[in-house]
């Protein structure tokens, strides 16, 4: 009750100033058409009338309704299902949210096909019970999903897109005001990998390998670009797979022929360990470098390549997971108990926590207020805003701030597999 009572002062303080706006110049407020904010207040509904994108109602004694829209099956079901893993445990952690259970819907927005995207988002849409989205899990699928979910006025947080594109309003694939993410931008990430390999691994010539995909294509060009800017690093090619090939000696083959130092692979599962497996074939490769990212970081990747991996001395990019003892005392038991595991299946469990738990905020603070039937009022608008304007909020995965979109912790790791575990060998925190 207290916490109503606390969040009620909002709802009246907007609703104010919402009337006094409202006002036609000259016009005194007892001659406007628009509600008073006393009648505002005793109405939630006529706030919602007059609001820039109206309000979800959410009917009495109903939980509050949000979907995840991740990849929860197939080759790449490790990363959504590690990621909702992560959602659980804040959502059993937070308990009832403005007195309502808090029921989560799980979407298969898929990875492979960016049209699972766009089904996800019309099967959420078809909900009006849903108030917000965690996801997806791949960029691809965000493309097509975001512009059905902004149409509803949801908004949509990720905790693992992370193609610049999406957050670029001069892009093709922008997402939209109304997409967010707790993941970093792959400008991060790109930097990363390029610095690792001009600084610590000496690299002067590289190769990549992308499937076509907004995360893969993008990754690699930032990475192309940063090497050559940082050190001068040649691109001896930079190589499109598709979607569902599992043959790759004929591009394998046709790298090794430039003999690069190192190829940048950032893909998924299966064409990531299936192309570290067959370049045992193509003995060119014998003594270069194999450098994956986030989309191959998983449980599936170790049990599909693990052991040639270790082998050559793969590297990995991703999230740096060094998130201080509340991750490792509290969040980390809890997660993994659920998992059924003694490590994480995939990078971006804690992000889907520091997502659900921002979208309960953001829905708190919309709430508009409840009627005389026990309805509540969440302004649409004002959950987008919430994102937007995030500021210093202390995350799981650290102090996360709001730019146009990008709102997760710049930090990246690099890994390797070592005893059939991904051993952090170098991170961008202790190198600042």
């Amino acid at each position: 009750m207290h916490k109503s009572l606390k969040w009620s002062v909002i709802p009246l303080t907007f609703l104010f100033i919402l009337a006094a706006c409202n006002n036609t110049p000259g016009e005194s407020p007892a001659m406007s058409s628009e509600p008073s904010a006393s009648q505002l207040a005793e109405d939630p509904s006529a706030a919602c009338a007059v609001l820039e994108g109206g309000c979800f109602e959410v009917p009495a004694g109903e939980p509050l309704t949000v979907a995840s829209a991740l990849a929860i099956s197939g080759d790449v079901a490790f990363l959504g299902n590690d990621t909702n893993f992560g959602i659980q445990v804040a959502q059993e952690e937070r308990g009832q949210v403005l007195g309502r259970d808090v029921e989560v819907l799980h979407e298969d927005a898929g990875c492979g096909d960016a049209a699972s995207g766009q089904t996800a988002a019309e099967s959420i849409v078809a909900n009006t019970a849903i108030l917000g989205v965690m996801g997806t899990t791949c960029s691809r699928t965000a493309v097509t999903a975001m512009p059905v979910l902004a149409n509803a006025g949801l908004v949509m947080v990720s905790p693992s897109n992370t193609a610049p594109g999406l957050t670029n309003p001069d892009h093709e694939q922008y997402g939209g005001p109304n997409y967010f993410r707790t993941a970093y931008n792959d400008k991060v990430q790109g930097a990363a990998v390029a610095k690792y390999a001009c600084e610590v691994l000496g690299v002067t010539s590289a190769a990549t390998v992308h499937d076509g995909s907004p995360y893969a294509e993008q990754l690699q060009q930032v990475f192309v670009d940063d090497f050559a800017e940082f050190c001068g690093g040649t691109a001896t090619s930079q190589n499109a797979i598709g979607v569902g090939d599992t043959d790759f000696h004929a591009v394998l083959t046709t790298i090794g022929a430039e003999a690069p130092d190192m190829i940048f692979m950032p893909i998924f599962d299966p064409e990531g360990p299936l192309m570290v497996v067959q370049s045992r074939d193509v003995p060119a490769l014998a003594d270069t470098i194999f450098f994956g990212a986030d989309g191959v970081k998983d449980a599936g990747f170790i049990a599909a390549a693990g052991t040639i991996a270790e082998d050559i001395g793969m590297y990995f990019s991703g999230p740096d997971l060094s998130f201080g003892s509340r991750y490792t005392d509290d969040f980390l038991p809890a997660l993994l108990e659920i998992e059924g595991t003694t490590e994480p299946l995939a990078p971006y469990h804690a992000h889907g926590y520091d997502a659900y738990n921002i979208l309960m905020d953001a829905i708190v603070a919309a709430w508009v207020g409840d009627d005389a039937d026990g309805t509540s009022y969440f302004a649409k608008n004002l959950i987008v805003e919430h994102f937007a304007t995030l500021t210093d909020y202390d995350g799981l995965t650290g102090t996360l701030t709001c730019n146009g979109g990008d709102c997760g912790s710049e930090e990246v790791s690099i890994a390797q597999l070592q005893g059939g575990v991904y051993t952090e060998v170098y991170t961008t925190r202790s190198a600042s």
